[in-house]
């Protein structure tokens, strides 16, 4: 009776769908209940242990079915995806400790006499932080004669005139600036870049956004290496001022840390292909027109027009140690919005770039890096698949068996999860030799956040995928980097509209998993679905609430609520 009874029910369970958690109890009900009378009078850390991994009793009594091959299947095929692109980030830290050697952070040749240099300043209501921007980039050190500064403005609001009015105070101080604003967006920042580089003077073009504040030395440390006839584009580090604003500012940091040192570390040193990040760089002007222009039909332009750039014979450069500090989103909902944007473009980019990267005589080592690198966001509606999978799954795994597990589960779960862990914690290690260990501490938060994203990222995704355009959505800058400093820029806030609630409700979905889970005495799959909970209420709540977190840590009222009439929530 036992043997039958569970295959039974689980055929009575199967036509319904596998997130219904009903369903999922009653495959293994009847062994659940036999197994708690054969184990009703024991208790304790040894019978617990012998129950799971020693006990012979039910031996042979589970056995495969449909219900399990429809949910399991597609469970390992999105697993295995998940476990590539993890072995890739194993990889990655993998070639950048091997070619360390591999890169001379000093420029092969000098210029006899400096060329002209063009500094772009793409801005969209910045109203906060023009002024901090412009004062940093007329401070640095570069002959005025030998210099063009280009605010290039598509603002809608009073960042016009607030724009016009410093650039104005500083030309008239002699510096050689000017004022160029669009009566349209037509191409977003692309088309900004673009229109600016019509009338440019310079050879040579070094781009900054809003929320960076170049030191006065940037220019002079990198425009030597286009000394090198081949060099088209020089990239430079992003460092963060509100590195230790909040637990937010912290995992953004560590997020972006392992991009600027692993991934472009690696990249650069083995000869692949890597890209220009939008901003703290320079590009020479020849190796744009050479790859086609800034284009606007992808919302990464920055890493299009990088691979068609190197596709046309360019060669760029990357320089860890030129660092230029910027500013960190320091809300869940800006933070979201820029990832989103990074996600959708980069899908964008790899429809419009692999075929010409396919189609090419460049090395199938660099092909394949580029895939890895171009497709790397579509783990995010795969994480989704899994999300949906994980609870039938567990039910199913559970009556397998720990020995299936630990020959299956364990190493894909060590391929697609700990490599993070591992790419993260070598980055800060290369960063922060004497304080690296502290990521620890961040890891489990980390982890959690981009679980969080996957909503958000995955609705990105997609709409790449489809075709679905949409337009470039800034970043909002809020002119934070300690704790305690308010943010000014609340007028900026966007209201959210499904997104967080879906977040809140998977989390609840993970966490009537856990409930089951310890019904079921699985005790060691607990840790891992509470990395779910945290990362879904995480991202769901602090979008949700972020306004009200601003207004009760500062202790008083939103000063800006003229401007902000709907303050709450606030979001994409």
């Amino acid at each position: 009776m036992l043997v039958s009874l569970p295959r039974r029910l689980a055929l009575f369970a199967a036509p319904v769908t596998c997130l219904n958690f009903a369903a999922s109890l009653l495959i293994g009900l009847p062994m659940r209940l036999a197994a708690l009378l054969a184990f009703a009078p024991q208790s304790g850390l040894r019978h617990y242990l012998k129950a799971q991994f020693a006990d012979q009793t039910f031996k042979g009594l589970y056995h495969w079915n449909w219900f399990d091959a429809a949910v399991l299947l597609p469970y390992f095929a999105v697993m295995i995806v998940l476990a590539f692109y993890g072995v890739h980030r194993y990889t990655m830290c993998y070639l950048y400790f091997k070619y360390k050697k591999n890169y001379n952070p000093n420029p092969l040749r000098l210029f006899e006499e400096l060329p002209r240099v063009t500094v772009q300043l793409p801005i969209f209501n910045e109203q906060f932080v023009i002024d901090r921007l412009i004062e940093a980039v007329c401070a640095m050190e570069y002959p005025k004669d030998k210099l063009e500064i280009q605010v290039l403005d598509d603002s809608t609001d009073e960042t016009q005139q607030v724009a016009a009015d410093i650039v104005a105070r500083y030309a008239a101080l002699g510096h050689p600036i000017e004022y160029i604003h669009r009566t349209n967006r037509h191409g977003y920042k692309a088309g900004a870049l673009d229109a600016g580089l019509k009338v440019a003077k310079g050879e040579y073009v070094a781009i900054f956004d809003a929320d960076f504040v170049p030191p006065p030395d940037w220019l002079m440390k990198v425009i030597h290496h286009f000394a090198e006839p081949e060099i088209g584009m020089v990239q430079t580090r992003w460092s963060h001022m509100n590195r230790n604003y909040s637990m937010l500012t912290q995992i953004e940091a560590i997020l972006l840390d392992g991009h600027f040192i692993i991934e472009h570390g690696a990249r650069v040193r083995t000869g692949d292909y890597f890209n220009f990040n939008g901003t703290a760089g320079m590009w020479r002007i020849k190796a744009i027109a050479d790859g086609g222009g800034w284009q606007h039909d992808t919302l990464t332009e920055d890493t299009d027009l990088s691979y068609r750039s190197q596709l046309a014979g360019w060669k760029f450069k990357y320089l860890p140690e030129v660092e230029c500090p910027s500013e960190l989103p320091i809300e869940m909902t800006a933070f979201k919005t820029q990832q989103a944007r990074w996600a959708k473009g980069l899908i964008q980019t790899s429809i419009k770039v692999l075929p010409l990267m396919f189609k090419s005589s460049v090395p199938r080592r660099i092909k394949v890096e580029a895939v890895y690198h171009l497709t790397a966001n579509l783990s995010y509606p795969l994480m989704i698949v899994m999300s949906v999978l994980l609870l039938p799954a567990m039910v199913c795994r559970f009556y397998q068996g720990w020995f299936q597990m630990l020959i299956i589960d364990v190493p894909l779960f060590t391929a697609s999860t700990a490599s993070i862990a591992v790419f993260y914690l070598m980055a800060e290690r290369e960063l922060f030799p004497k304080t690296w260990w502290k990521t620890f501490l961040y890891l489990p938060f980390l982890m959690a956040l981009g679980i969080g994203l996957t909503v958000t990222n995955s609705k990105a995704v997609m709409e790449a995928l489809i075709g679905l355009k949409s337009p470039f959505v800034r970043t909002p800058k809020y002119r934070v980097a300690k704790k305690g400093e308010k943010s000014q820029a609340s007028k900026y806030r966007k209201r959210l509209i499904l997104a967080p609630w879906i977040e809140l409700l998977i989390g609840c979905y993970f966490f009537a998993a856990i409930l089951y889970t310890f019904s079921n005495h699985n005790y060691f799959t607990a840790p891992f679905l509470i990395l779910f909970v945290m990362g879904y209420w995480y991202t769901g709540l602090m979008s949700l609430l972020q306004g009200r977190f601003e207004r009760w840590r500062t202790g008083g009222a939103n000063t800006d609520e003229e401007s902000s009439p709907k303050p709450f929530p606030v979001g994409v």
